[in-house]
């Protein structure tokens, strides 16, 4: 626990909101606002968050199973004097968006308006943060993409957190909402058991000798680790101005996903053979160049590298598969 003059207890005392705080980013944000002396309120229904990402700390906070699209989650908001609020619950994944559109939909944007309209009825200057998505950038032909960049999704997803951003930001100026947009590139790290780097590792493990992958292996992201965006949103929360505005969390460093499986697999200890399947998923963009100058000059940098980033989360993987009972994966 911090001591109340150390300069890194910025929420020492205050009352927290995380919705979806028991899913992959949200958890390890509860560790650290718990670790900063902040009294934290957790909202997840645990259709998509797991109760494990909390079990360590289940005493600590206050958990309350609701639904974010539902009324009574804005009146939680409204009656209840929060003084920070981070908004990451709803569908985080472009493929579930592109199979049922009206879920994602009803996720990121219906429950990103009962919040913001919680805010609006509490009447107070409650700060508070909405998770959106690099996903609202689509193709970008050239450059790196700023906030300024031309926002053209190509996914359902993408046009979902677009619209939350432009609710944001428009909540942000005519009710004078404390409120500001994130919009991560590729975030990865523990806890995390979807998306790419999970994919290689458990593919990895099942067959170390070869793989198959989407596309050719020259598709390109930005990875950034999950306590580089958990900093960033906390210093976007103290610092930021919070008048609608948006911010790119980024490591300004892209990576091959050819590079990417071979420093998994030499992390693992195995060098397989890559069937690359030529294809890519509908509504993935190929090649993402980021630029989080917006964020920098807020005072935050990124303090993990990929391959120290990695490290860890294969160390969690493998610590993972040994509690997993037998004929299971992690």
């Amino acid at each position: 626990m911090t001591a109340a003059g150390d300069p890194e207890a910025r929420f020492l005392g205050q009352e927290v909101l995380i919705t979806g705080g028991a899913g992959f980013i949200g958890s390890h944000l509860v560790d650290r606002l718990l670790a900063e002396g902040a009294r934290v309120t957790v909202v997840d229904d645990l259709r998509a968050g797991r109760s494990e990402n909390l079990r360590h700390c289940v005493d600590e906070i206050e958990h309350v199973k609701e639904d974010v699209t539902s009324e009574s989650f804005s009146a939680l908001v409204a009656s209840r004097h929060f003084q920070c609020v981070f908004h990451l619950a709803g569908n985080p994944f472009v493929p579930p968006s592109v199979e049922r559109p009206w879920f994602d939909f009803e996720a990121n944007l219906v429950g990103t308006l009962r919040l913001l309209e919680g805010l609006r009825r509490a009447g107070r200057k409650n700060r508070a943060l909405v998770w959106s998505s690099a996903a609202v950038y689509g193709e970008v032909d050239s450059g790196s993409i700023t906030e300024d960049t031309p926002t053209v999704p190509i996914s359902p997803y993408g046009v979902s957190k677009l619209a939350a951003d432009r609710y944001v930001a428009v909540y942000a100026r005519m009710y004078g909402l404390a409120v500001a947009s994130l919009r991560p590139f590729s975030v990865y790290g523990p806890r995390q058991r979807k998306q790419v780097v999970y994919d290689f590792m458990r593919k990895l493990g099942a067959s170390p000798a070869e793989v198959q992958a989407l596309g050719d292996g020259t598709q390109m992201r930005d990875f950034v680790y999950v306590s580089d965006m958990v900093d960033a949103a906390m210093t976007v929360a103290c610092r930021g101005r919070l008048g609608g505005e948006t911010y790119n969390v980024a490591s300004e460093r892209s990576w091959t996903i050819r590079e990417l499986l071979e420093t998994i697999g030499a992390l693992m200890g195995v060098s397989p053979q890559v069937r690359w399947s030529g294809e890519v998923r509908p509504g993935e963009p190929q090649r993402w160049f980021a630029d989080a100058s917006r964020l920098r000059t807020l005072g935050w940098a990124p303090n993990v590298t990929l391959t120290e980033g990695l490290r860890r989360t294969v160390t969690w993987y493998r610590q993972e598969l040994r509690k997993a009972p037998c004929g299971t994966t992690a």
